[in-house]
């Protein structure tokens, strides 16, 4: 019966250490938690974007991976890319703002 608990025990052990690893991020891979953080970073941005009324459009996608946010996608012009970069950069959470928004 001792050698049944201590089997069980140590099963257990095991499974909350792999379980807790298994959160844990890596250069190219999120935690949980950064998943976390960058969705409401990305929630954030958007919805910054669109109550800036010179940017509000919906042509502008967000991406964020470990704070960094990535813009893509088509403005008007060179100064609406400009704005929407700086108005990204005044977010909690921005580390870096990479800007790949087109000018149609």
């Amino acid at each position: 019966m001792r050698k049944l608990k201590l089997i069980a025990r140590v099963l257990l052990a095991l499974v909350l250490v792999l379980s807790v690893a298994g959160c844990a991020g890596s250069k190219v891979t999120e935690s949980t938690g950064e998943y976390f953080d960058d969705a409401i970073v990305t929630t954030k941005v958007k919805s910054a974007i669109l109550a800036d009324s010179r940017l509000r459009s919906m042509d502008i996608t967000v991406n964020t991976f470990k704070g960094a946010v990535q813009l893509s996608g088509f403005v008007n012009s060179p100064d609406v890319a400009a704005r929407a970069v700086q108005t990204v950069r005044t977010i909690k959470g921005v580390r870096v703002v990479n800007n790949s928004l087109v000018v149609k």
